[in-house]
């Protein structure tokens, strides 16, 4: 493996364990503190390795798929940046026609203004179709 990917996956294991188990760690609030664990496995480096490396690319980070689970082999994978924006348990969510999404989801597929959108749904009280297609019923 590349020294690279090694120390960047090293430094990544690392955080992950310290914002679970450090009350020190400015993260902690958000992690270990809420009852995010880290499943035993990975509290070896080697086995965090084993069981991520092959899906690895740099720029990515962990994710967890369900937020209010802890990290292990069968909740993480790798995400963008804004994989994960739009993974996160503050997001509002929104269904149109049976579909669900976040509204930066919604945004983005309408082709929409965020600062506008935002605007209509939150200030002036508009529905949220209205709110992404300027188009009041």
């Amino acid at each position: 493996m590349h020294r690279q990917h090694f120390h960047a996956l090293r430094n990544i294991w690392y955080g992950i364990l310290h914002r679970t188990t450090n009350p020190e760690n400015p993260a902690y609030k958000k992690y270990g503190a809420r009852g995010i664990t880290v499943c035993d496995r990975w509290h070896s480096f080697d086995s965090f390795y084993a069981d991520m490396y092959a899906r690895y690319l740099p720029g990515l980070s962990v994710d967890r798929i369900d937020n209010n689970a802890g990290y292990s082999p069968e909740n993480c994978r790798w995400a963008t940046v804004k994989e994960q924006a739009n993974n996160r348990r503050t997001n509002r969510i929104f269904c149109i026609n049976g579909v669900t999404k976040t509204l930066a989801a919604w945004i983005e597929e309408y082709g929409a203004k965020s600062s506008t959108v935002r605007q209509r749904l939150y200030v002036y009280g508009w529905s949220i179709t209205e709110s992404l297609t300027g188009k009041r019923s």
